[in-house]
């Protein structure tokens, strides 16, 4: 009812007027970190020193000559459009540098006019591409636990999300073959996500192979989000889903350069892959925002073309952190593997617990260290509890000594 959604903007404004909200916040609600960040800044006004290692969002600088590339392009003087809209005034650098990386790192050729679109961040992305393909009774294939956006962006565009239970069991892969027959003939979009966010879990390329046959056979557009593509360890390299043969026929990747490059600031990104997508989620984008700047688009293909050794050195960072980690919780019981990919550690909460939220409370105020609980992402997330390595090395180090001590008991 309208009238329940109604919440008053001041009780003591005279007229007792309120707004009345749109039904689709009632389905989304709180965004998970908005509401993480509410209970750590509650902890913080008790007093309390808090660690956090919930939030993915990297603490290193943005190399040094890729930040001297955006200072170039914004005071180069033969750059009349350097400050002018980015859709109006688009320059092409970032989608060719884009494209080279498709053929230096996956050996893919992407036509950088028609299979490359810059986007304002991935989530930009990924939150937009429903209202190009959803509408009202259409559904999106949304793995479980994940990334929020998937489901949200689906609501959004007033469709509904069918959440595909991801296990351990099943090492963090969907069962495709579970989806329901009736489900899959409303059925408009298939979320997959590898790394995976929150599980760190890495997909074959076997798999992606069945995900693109099964994509094309349920005529489904099936949607990677690559944001951690290029997180990886010990060896391992993570694939494309535009490498798989036929892909490009039904699938659209969201490649960020917001992980490796600690750029989650400078909003910048592509969705690389199926032509036909791209132009769908172009016409939204043309009617919502205006484009990226143009000297970040020029700092971003300096980051692509340029040498790779400061992502090497970033990956070595998250490779130190990951270990201090995984054996600390291994001392404490814990039989856990280290993650070949992204900067996460997916852990089940202790025993003794009935939920994540219970354990990740009692840690945050007890042993003042904020984890992400695992039912953030959704009922299938819930027994875990994630971990980000995006801070700084001392204070892993003393949120693990705070875990531990905690979790043996002493003060």
């Amino acid at each position: 009812m309208a009238q329940e959604r109604a919440v008053k903007i001041n009780g003591n404004v005279k007229g007792g007027r309120s707004m009345r909200f749109s039904k689709r916040l009632d389905k989304i609600g709180v965004y998970l970190f908005s509401a993480l960040g509410q209970k750590i800044r509650e902890a913080r006004a008790m007093g309390l020193d808090v660690i956090s290692l919930g939030i993915g969002d990297p603490d290193n600088p943005t190399p040094d000559h890729i930040v001297l590339e955006m200072i170039r392009a914004l005071i180069d003087p033969n750059d009349k459009d350097r400050h002018r809209y980015g859709s109006d005034w688009p320059s092409d650098v970032f989608q060719k540098a884009v494209a080279q990386y498709y053929k230096q790192r996956f050996g893919v050729e992407i036509d950088p006019q028609t299979e490359v679109l810059t986007l304002i961040g991935s989530k930009e992305g990924i939150a937009h591409i429903a209202l190009a393909f959803i509408d009202s009774g259409d559904v999106a294939l949304v793995p479980a636990p994940g990334y929020p956006v998937y489901s949200i962006g689906t609501i959004m565009a007033g469709g509904e999300p069918y959440f595909m239970p991801l296990s351990k069991e099943k090492n963090w892969l969907p069962d495709l073959d579970a989806v329901p027959k009736d489900v899959l003939k409303h059925s408009k979009i298939l979320w997959l996500n590898y790394p995976n966010n929150p599980t760190a879990a890495v997909a074959p390329i076997e798999f992606f192979e069945y995900a693109v046959e099964f994509a094309r056979k349920h005529d489904l557009l099936l949607c990677h989000d690559a944001a951690y593509v290029d997180i990886t360890y010990d060896g391992y390299r993570a694939p494309s889903i535009l490498q798989v043969k036929g892909a490009k026929e039904c699938a659209v990747e969201f490649f960020s350069l917001s992980k490796p490059y600690n750029m989650t600031g400078w909003r910048i990104a592509a969705a690389v892959g199926n032509p036909q997508a791209l132009k769908a989620l172009g016409t939204i984008k043309d009617n919502i925002d205006s484009g990226v700047m143009r000297p970040i688009q020029y700092a971003a293909a300096k980051a692509l073309t340029s040498s790779q050794e400061c992502v090497e050195n970033v990956l070595r960072i998250y490779k130190r952190r990951r270990d201090l980690v995984v054996e600390t919780f291994r001392r404490l019981g814990w039989d856990v593997e280290p993650p070949k990919g992204s900067f996460y550690i997916w852990l089940p909460i202790p025993k003794g617990y009935e939920s994540s939220m219970e354990f990740a409370t009692e840690l945050l105020f007890k042993a003042r260290v904020a984890v992400t609980p695992g039912s953030g992402y959704g009922k299938y997330g819930e027994g875990y509890f994630r971990i980000s390595l995006t801070y700084p090395d001392e204070l892993i180090e003393e949120a693990m000594r705070r875990i531990e001590n905690f979790l043996k008991g002493t003060k």
